[in-house]
């Protein structure tokens, strides 16, 4: 056949582009009405589309992020389902509207407020800083680079998140709250009330409930679908992961050395000096006459610190023009190479220490400068990271190899739909079984078992993979996780019969009954109490408030405080349910003494708070009804694919 070919190309390429040519014709015409199909917008705002594929990616992105901050803890199920995906899509569809309304009303800050904003951040506040005190301007392309961004990109992120912050502030700082309202509500949450409470116990009618097989039976026949047993299946299922490709790889020492030698600038600690300094101000751009003088001043107080250099830190705290080291005596702290001005720096670099400068010019003035400490140059030997670097490169190489693997394994057990296991000798993978397998995720599996995963779950319970016992495709559940899996058994959803479930109807039906004797003989006993007033049979008194249940149910609580109280003793009654009936008796009403006015005042900024988060979300409404914002199908994920 090889022979056949090589001796006829011209016929074999000809032959090629007879099949090849049409399949590109039809595949490409349909991928072009793909792309300019409007079918994949999940909403649009003022016309402009928002995409599935943007709800997808930041439901990624915030996915992976708290898969970061979690760890072991993190559960992926948060981030699957339609209510993920529309609160989601509503977030986007907000910072949209929000969006148009900054651009609108030409919303913008200063550049004042944009350097306090940017300088205000842990990452940069920590960065160098130069002997002006601000950030030196290496250090923060670097950072920012490492994020992907240019310090313009940075700058009109940051303008425009300001600006977007300034309409939610100006908007919730309209809000107002009387003062009598705010009395009135502070009145409310802080009333304490004193109750002795009567409680019905369902448990005490269970004896009154006459339970034959005919009533079981009529109960049984009224409530089927609660005895019954959803589908389930046995599975089998493989894991590819990175993690598990990464215990199996051994890293030799040549590897190890290889991967230091290449690293060996992340251990390496350049040589740091720590100085001090007096500076005396003038700047760049000051009449040659007022840099004379300052220079005149610095050269003084250089001839007295050479007669007493012990003084240095006192001269500087008297006498520097440096507000940010005056006051500790012009110490500057360690600083590396780059950090500081040239001049400064190069005078600096050749002092030996407790060494004093001549009198330094830079563009802020004349500097005098003191050497305290120096720590040399120094390496972290391999030894002291070899753990580090050997976690390091194994991940490396399991990520590389999980790479490499991913696609084989799917055409594998997609190629080979049978059986997993030509696909678990193949990449050497150990055969899981779980039993009892259902559509909805299982708590007791774990938060991070892939079977409790919406995708897998979804492939297993498919009819190719029910009926057919196929595998499934393999399925990305994590980063650099690919599952597949098979059913083995299939077992349909039933009604269990009523002999096999007589004692869990009778418990459930008297039950049900005995809290409805519960509930006739407390209203029957309220109705009564409220004619006598009596406090006849109720436990001891418990003081009661909204900050303050005092062990009572939510839904009591609530029924207590809300009770007509103005002529006591009042009685209320609440329904428990399956915990029987419970009646009150409100027996005083009273105040707490008044909060003292630092108290008042945060309860007051708390309560401004939340009506001025009213007003926002009331404005963010307005905005998307006058928005033209139109929901276009519900934010369903793409389909999967395999991943062979």
């Amino acid at each position: 056949m090889l022979d056949f070919v090589r001796n006829n190309r011209r016929l074999m390429l000809l032959l090629l582009l007879v099949l090849v040519f049409p399949s590109f014709v039809f595949f490409g015409v349909e991928s072009y009405s793909r792309f300019m199909d409007s079918s994949h917008d999940a909403a649009k705002v003022g016309g402009r589309a928002i995409t599935q594929q943007e709800v997808d990616n930041v439901l990624r992105e915030q996915s992976e992020r708290m898969r970061q901050v979690l760890g072991a803890a993190y559960d992926p199920r948060q981030f699957e389902g339609p209510e993920a995906r529309k609160a989601v899509l509503d977030q986007l569809i907000l910072q949209r509207v929000v969006a148009d309304e900054v651009n609108r009303e030409h919303l913008t800050v200063s550049n004042e407020r944009l350097y306090e904003a940017i300088i205000a951040i842990p990452a940069i506040a920590q960065l160098p800083k130069k002997a002006d005190g601000t950030v030196e301007d290496k250090a923060y392309i670097e950072l920012l680079a490492s994020q992907g961004m240019t310090p313009e990109q940075f700058d009109a992120r940051m303008r425009f998140d300001l600006a977007t912050q300034q309409l939610g502030q100006s908007i919730g700082a309209t809000a107002f709250m009387p003062k009598s309202l705010l009395d009135r509500l502070i009145a409310a949450r802080d009333q304490q009330r004193e109750v002795q409470p009567l409680l019905l116990k369902a448990t005490d009618y269970a004896a009154k409930v006459t339970a034959d097989d005919a009533a079981l039976k009529a109960y049984y026949d009224k409530h089927r679908q609660a005895f019954s047993v959803p589908e389930q299946a046995k599975v089998e299922y493989l894991v590819l992961s990175a993690d598990a490709l990464a215990a199996g790889i051994s890293i030799t020492p040549e590897q190890l050395k290889s991967y230091y030698d290449s690293n060996i600038a992340r251990f390496r600690t350049d040589e740091q000096r720590r100085a001090s300094h007096i500076l005396i101000a003038a700047s760049k751009d000051a009449p040659a006459a007022e840099r004379q003088a300052a220079k005149d001043k610095a050269t003084r107080l250089l001839e007295e610190l050479r007669k007493h250099p012990d003084t240095f830190a006192d001269v500087a705290r008297k006498q520097s023009q440096d507000p940010g080291s005056a006051e500790k005596g012009g110490d500057l702290g360690f600083m590396g190479r780059g950090a500081l001005v040239k001049p400064f720096e190069d005078a600096m670099y050749a002092l030996q220490p407790n060494q004093l400068s001549d009198v330094v010019e830079t563009d802020y003035g004349y500097h005098i400068i003191k050497v305290t400490e120096i720590k040399p140059s120094q390496t972290r030997p391999l030894e002291a990271v070899k753990t580090e670097l050997e976690a390091e490169l194994r991940k490396q190489l399991a990520a590389k190899q999980f790479t490499e693997q991913a696609d084989a394994f799917g055409n594998t057990v997609y190629e080979q739909a049978d059986s997993l296991k030509p696909a678990a000798d193949k990449f050497k993978l150990t055969i899981q079984t779980a039993d009892n397998v259902t559509r909805a995720p299982n708590p007791a599996l774990g938060a991070n078992n892939p079977l409790n995963n919406e995708k897998v779950l979804t492939a297993l319970f498919s009819d190719d993979a029910i009926k057919n016992k196929r595998n499934t495709e393999a399925i990305q559940v994590g980063p650099e996780t690919l599952v597949a899996g098979r059913v083995v058994e299939y077992r349909p959803a039933s009604v269990r019969p009523f002999d096999a479930v007589r004692d869990q109807v009778r418990a459930q039906y008297v039950a049900e009954q005995a809290a409805e004797l519960a509930r006739k003989d407390g209203e029957a006993q309220l109705a009564k109490l409220k004619q006598s007033g009596s406090a006849d049979g109720f436990g001891a008194a418990v003081t009661v408030s909204r900050q303050q249940p005092a062990g009572l149910a939510p839904k009591a609580v609530e029924a207590v405080m809300r009770a007509d109280a103005s002529k006591l003793p009042a009685m209320v009654g609440v329904d428990l349910g399956a915990q029987g009936y419970a009646i009150y008796r409100i027996a005083k009403v009273s105040q707490p003494a008044q909060a003292n006015p630092a108290q008042r005042q945060a309860d007051a900024q708390q309560l401004s708070q939340l009506a001025g988060q009213s007003e926002l979300e009331a404005f963010f409404e307005s905005l998307k009804a006058r928005s033209d914002v139109e929901v276009l199908k519900p934010a369903a994920p793409a389909e999967s694919q395999p991943a062979g």
